[in-house]
């Protein structure tokens, strides 16, 4: 197999000669070009093992930002086959910028529920996440915790998270947005804003580690995170952040917690179509859910499939119901909301 990893910061004349080279490889049967936002870590275990069953190689271009633009400045010559991402934000506007294209094949709609695929066709859901709360093992009890209660002073000083200029934090305000409304949200995330431990840094995972060193005592994370961390015998540092913390699902007045998903699109040109059809097919399987949940830790789609026994420790989670199109609709009002409110300045601006 052949995973081409090229991080932002390679840059020019290396993402020029990457898709040169994808270009190059469209004449070969073998091969599904992949254009991710999805850090290529996470994936590699899934593509592996598609190729291990198809006989597929698969090449794979990572962006950090500014998939869609290139896709589209590409043209009808794209090498672009399939396009993974995280967040449904991102899924609907590659929709909505015109680089994917419909599919309406009978393994993925019988594989993925309707709720987690458009009903166009142009994107598909293939795991979950639960946007939670990483709790300090010795500092807080045990008791339930609503999103709304983020914003108790109760909590002043005691809660990290990463920019809420985030995709993760963005769809979690934009879920906001849509049960509460504009102004009530707005107020919350004053409150929130006021109850910081400091000013918003890092990656989920650093919200773990500042937890297990006593400078906040919650923080908002995805759950994967949690099971990536506990596992990670390159890095022995964050099973010791993990051990720190755990998970508490907040709810929203209807009773669910907030979900996201990551997820697939063919590609608007995909010139190896049959190939990408195969791969999303692969995707939406139970053997690939499967193997998202033993390794990457997430919720499988399928229903019926069970997460990772690690994820299953953390508790029951009752997803919230929100449609994920209501969410994506919020982007721009939360995105503008994190700014006026000045979220990410931190406690004391």
């Amino acid at each position: 197999m052949s995973h081409s990893f090229l991080r932002p910061a390679v840059a020019g004349w290396a993402a020029i000669a990457f898709a040169a080279g994808l270009t190059a490889s469209t004449a070969f049967a073998d091969t599904v070009n992949i254009y991710s936002y999805r850090q290529p870590d996470l994936i590699k275990p899934v593509l592996d093992a598609f190729t291990a069953e198809t006989g597929i190689k698969t090449e794979l271009l990572f962006l950090d930002k500014g998939l869609e633009e290139r896709i589209a400045a590409e043209g009808a010559n794209s090498p672009a086959d399939v396009i993974l991402t995280v967040d449904i934000s991102r899924l609907t506007a590659a929709k909505d910028k015109g680089v994917t294209q419909p599919l309406d094949d009978a393994t993925v709609n019988a594989n993925i529920p309707a709720e987690y695929r458009d009903p166009e066709g142009n994107w598909f859901g293939l795991t979950k996440r639960a946007r939670v709360l990483y709790a300090s093992k010795e500092r807080v009890g045990d008791a339930p915790i609503t999103y709304a209660e983020l914003a108790d002073p109760k909590w002043k000083g005691k809660i990290c998270m990463r920019s809420g200029q985030h995709d993760y934090n963005l769809a979690l305000f934009s879920a906001a947005i849509a049960h509460w409304g504009e102004a009530k949200t707005e107020e919350w995330m004053k409150g929130l804003k006021a109850n910081l431990a400091r000013k918003p840094d890092g990656g989920d995972r650093p919200q773990a580690k500042a937890i297990f060193s006593g400078e906040c005592d919650i923080a908002l994370g995805n759950t994967y995170y949690v099971g990536l961390m506990a596992t990670n015998e390159k890095e022995p540092a964050e099973k010791e952040w993990a051990g720190a913390i755990k998970v508490i699902f907040p709810t929203f007045e209807t009773g669910g917690t907030h979900v996201n998903i990551s997820g697939a699109a063919l590609a608007k040109n995909a010139p190896n179509r049959d190939n990408a059809v195969k791969l999303i097919q692969f995707l939406s399987s139970s053997k690939a859910q499967e193997v998202y949940a033993e390794q990457v830790f997430e919720y499988p789609v399928q229903p019926g499939l069970a997460a990772s026994a690690i994820v299953q420790s953390f508790g029951t989670l009752t997803a919230d119901t929100l449609p994920l199109a209501d969410i994506a609709k919020n982007r721009k009002a939360a995105s503008e909301m994190v700014d006026r409110v000045g979220l990410d300045d931190g406690p004391s601006s």
